[in-house]
């Protein structure tokens, strides 16, 4: 009768004890620039200390992450192609889109300059590179880059999908792939100022083109909508967008810098951002 009592009592003190802990950690689909530039390993070690939150960041490329999201694999998609985020809360998959930051992109190219564009605005310069038919690398990867790129040299009134040649290669890669295969074969190529900075492998490459107000590069910042994949973490999720858009967060992302320079500016608190 006593070891019964025993039996049962062990029973009752497992399915009674303390519950097991949540599983505190979100998948963060993101681009790559953000991971790539350093970020990242700079601002999440503040949000976990803060909140006892672990991120697992998956780097894709911005229409392969917003895809993932879509599919419910991620619980925060956090990317940098402001129409294709507002088609993403338009299909239901959020609810809202919050801005974090932004910073630009750039032309950069061989130190020597083959086509002349070193001063140009960027649609001068995306011309003289086809006319020239100057080595010139696409991600192609239908990133947030990839799109900007896209729309750039439709700025520059080039059909770049029907004019290509030989000298446009499409490497469907993210962007230190991009910045090493221009490396390479001394072509140009569109990056994010971010990725740049923290780019060793540059060898003869340089800036050609930056400043342009076309060259403008907003990052943004969404929960999966849980009403679509009830599995979503959604109260962690929030916590992790709360804290990019607070002045913690916000600070956290101005204070990463290279050699001196920032890589990133915060601006959640402008309307229409």
């Amino acid at each position: 009768m006593i070891g019964r009592r025993i039996f049962l009592a062990l029973v009752l003190a497992v399915l009674c004890g303390p519950a097991l802990p949540q599983d505190r950690s979100i998948v963060v689909a993101s681009t790559t620039s953000t991971q790539d530039s350093g970020l990242f390993g700079h601002i999440l070690p503040a949000f976990r200390a803060k909140t006892g939150i672990n991120v697992k960041v998956i780097a894709q490329g911005t229409g392969q992450a917003l895809d993932t999201a879509r599919r419910g694999d991620a619980d925060v998609v956090f990317v940098h192609a402001r129409p294709q985020e507002e088609k993403f809360v338009a299909e239901g998959f959020s609810t809202k889109r919050y801005a974090v930051m932004y910073n630009d992109f750039i032309l950069v190219g061989p130190k020597s300059d083959p086509a002349g564009v070193k001063g140009m605005d960027i649609a001068a310069a995306l011309k003289a590179i086809k006319e020239k038919a100057a080595p010139f690398v696409s991600r192609g990867d239908k990133s947030g880059t990839h799109a900007a790129e896209l729309t750039l040299w439709k700025a520059a009134g080039i059909d770049v999908g029907a004019d290509k040649g030989p000298w446009y290669r499409e490497i469907g890669q993210g962007m230190g792939a991009a910045l090493n295969t221009a490396s390479s074969m001394n072509g140009y190529t569109l990056s994010d100022r971010g990725t740049w900075l923290s780019f060793k492998n540059r060898g003869e490459l340089d800036i050609v083109v930056e400043g342009d107000k076309r060259l403008f590069n907003q990052y943004g910042v969404m929960l999966v909508n849980p009403a679509r994949h009830p599995h979503v973490k959604s109260e962690l999720g929030q916590a992790f967008i709360d804290w990019l858009v607070s002045a913690e967060g916000q600070k956290a992302i101005a204070d990463y810098k290279i050699d001196g320079q920032q890589l990133f500016f915060p601006n959640a608190t402008v309307p229409g951002a």
